[in-house]
């Protein structure tokens, strides 16, 4: 009932190569031309693979189900096979994302995954997992889920493989490959965040020993890959085994398994090994339980080898789909006090990461308050939004003077603007000058500018004044209300990850308890704006300012995209000649901060 898709599109002359002295192939174009755009529906990725199954009676569980255990391996399976094709070597799982379950497969219906590399990194790679259901009666489809793994290459010696860059040719391919960046980012500051989010014990009820559940696996040769490895499915599928059972044990009933904490895999296992799968219910809330997991490898006399641990979220549902409240629990001493407080942590980081990175960027709402625990995926939130607005190719050229360009695009009743010229300064000194806000007042009268907290070396807080009418007023004082509005906004920027890439300035509202509205002030909001910059040769650079124009920002631009006038003609002139004015002046602080630097306490 499997079904692998191996072929290789080659021959529609979009994979050529130059061999350059690295040792890596390259793609001559890192930007697919209009011709290619046109004909994106003819192109194929050379990593995708593609897997369907029929969910069989032996796949599913207790309700008739395809068993969260054997959806896993499957994915692994097929994502282990897209980052071969790209690494021409054998791979190993070394982490998978968060995966959220929109819904369940049930016996009879078919399963759809597709696989293909996002990114690849010097020796690592992500790999994008779509899963998605077919009813081969009523033919309709549907996604389950959507999953993001980072695969390794492994050699028998143990050295690690250096990867080709992998060349996005689409536009999805190149959001994807851009965003990669900073799904990585997120993954390296997991940790950090969990320290800052432990919080006070409270007196529970059920003893958590009650759900601890321990069990072995001898690791034989239909479990592991051409490498003599475990699968990472295989691993993946035994833990929710285990995890299912201690959720059991708590709540009487057949647990449903929502969510998957991301997996790290931090040594492998073989054939021969035995593996001690472990789970305890860290904690219980009103309708929701965190299981931790734990899997440990051995053979003959060894110590335990750690290979793996995860957390898992399950509910439990009455006969009429609703979630059942669920009995509270008491942790076990010491070591099960602190995994009771993690878990509140990681149900902290679990929805602010549903809430403000797994729902589409239309659907994040303006206002969401900005603190410790969330501040990384807003700043996820900030950057790919603006990456995905800059990556559209349906911007009409709305008015163009002296090679200062207004590009509009109307979406979904949402109407964006860009502008976009060139200048003589390189991308990156460019990129220092304007990702200080504190600055911009210098080329824009309308920009009134404080830094509130800087928040790391890429992220920083600021609240902005601006007057409530047009672009050619430059004080409060000229509304005939004497009414301004105030912005508080999230300033992320990036610097490339890769020769190609632009430098990004983002910017989106937040709420900070601290600053709320200002008296005499319209509170603003700031959907998605910011710039891109992108290096054209050594000291040339384009740059392109993007707006989704909110209520509050529709007034600034609406007479130029109505042609009445043209103040984003003499704003940008400004700016560049504000770059070119400061193109070789060393700064003060370096340039490694935005001036004027305050660490105020949030």
């Amino acid at each position: 009932g499997i079904s692998v898709d191996f072929s290789f599109l080659s021959d529609n002359g979009l994979f050529g190569t130059t061999i350059f002295k690295d040792g890596y192939h390259h793609n001559p174009a890192m930007s697919m031309p209009q011709n290619e755009v046109e004909r994106e529906e003819e192109y194929r990725n050379p990593t995708e693979v593609k897997k369907s199954q029929i969910v069989m009676p032996c796949h599913a569980n207790h309700c008739q189900e395809l068993s969260v255990g054997q959806l896993l391996k499957w994915m692994d399976s097929t994502a282990c096979l897209s980052a071969e094709r790209h690494a021409g070597c054998p791979c190993v799982t070394a982490s998978v994302d968060d995966i959220h379950f929109e819904h369940t497969v049930g016996v009879g219906q078919v399963v759809n995954i597709q696989a293909k590399v996002n990114r690849a990194f010097t020796t690592s790679m992500e790999v994008g997992i779509v899963v998605s259901c077919e009813d081969l009666f009523s033919g309709r489809h549907w996604k389950v889920c959507q999953a993001f793994a980072t695969f390794v290459t492994q050699r028998p010696t143990g050295e690690k493989v250096l990867l080709r860059p992998f060349v996005p040719r689409t536009q999805a391919e190149q959001v994807e490959h851009s965003l990669a960046a900073e799904r990585r980012r997120m993954r390296t500051v997991h940790t950090d965040i969990m320290k800052d989010l432990l919080t006070n014990r409270t007196e529970m009820a059920v003893p958590a020993e009650r759900t601890r559940v321990e069990s072995v696996e001898l690791v034989l040769p239909t479990h592991a890959n051409h490498q003599v490895n475990t699968f990472g499915g295989q691993i993946m599928a035994w833990m929710e085994n285990v995890a299912t059972i201690a959720a059991s044990r708590l709540c009487n009933a057949h647990p449903t398994l929502q969510t998957i904490d991301m997996f790290y895999f931090r040594a492998p296992s073989h054939v021969g090994d035995r593996l001690v799968l472990k789970a305890i219910v860290n904690n219980a809330f009103k309708n929701s339980m965190e299981v931790g997991v734990c899997a440990e490898a051995y053979q003959g006399e060894e110590p335990l080898r750690h290979i793996n641990s995860a957390f898992m979220t399950f509910e439990v549902c009455d006969s009429y789909g609703k979630p059942c409240t669920l009995p509270r629990i008491r942790p076990e001493p010491l070591d099960g006090w602190r995994r009771y407080q993690e878990a509140i942590a990681r149900r902290k980081i679990r929805l602010d990461r549903k809430y403000i990175i797994s729902c589409k960027q239309t659907e994040v709402p303006l206002s969401v308050p900005w603190d410790l625990s969330n501040q990384v995926y807003l700043s996820y939130n900030n950057v790919s939004a603006l990456k995905m607005l800059a990556a559209r190719n349906d911007w009409v050229l709305n008015s163009e003077k002296n090679k200062v360009s207004l590009y509009t695009l109307e979406k979904k009743q949402v109407l964006s603007f860009m502008i976009e010229f060139e200048t003589d300064i390189s991308a990156e000194r460019a990129f220092m000058l304007l990702s200080d806000l504190n600055r911009r007042v210098e080329w824009d009268p309308n920009y009134e500018c404080e830094l509130i907290h800087i928040v790391d070396d890429d992220d920083f807080l600021y609240r902005v004044v601006t007057p409530l009418v047009g672009w050619g007023s430059a004080s409060p004082s000229a509304n005939p209300q004497g009414i301004a509005q105030d912005f508080i906004l999230l300033a992320s920027r990036r610097q490339p990850c890769d020769s190609g890439d632009p430098y990004v300035i983002a910017l989106r509202s937040v709420t900070l308890p601290t600053h709320p509205p200002t008296e005499g002030c319209n509170r603003g909001e700031v959907l998605c704006a910011g710039f891109s910059i992108q290096e054209v040769s050594k000291n040339v650079s384009k740059i392109s300012y993007f707006n989704q124009a909110s209520p509050e920002v529709l007034p600034y631009i609406s007479t130029d995209i109505a042609g009445l006038s043209s103040s984003f003609y003499s704003i940008f002139c400004t700016c560049n000649t504000f770059l070119q004015e400061n193109r070789d002046k060393p700064d003060p602080a370096g340039d490694q901060q935005p001036s004027s630097p305050v660490k105020t306490p949030l």
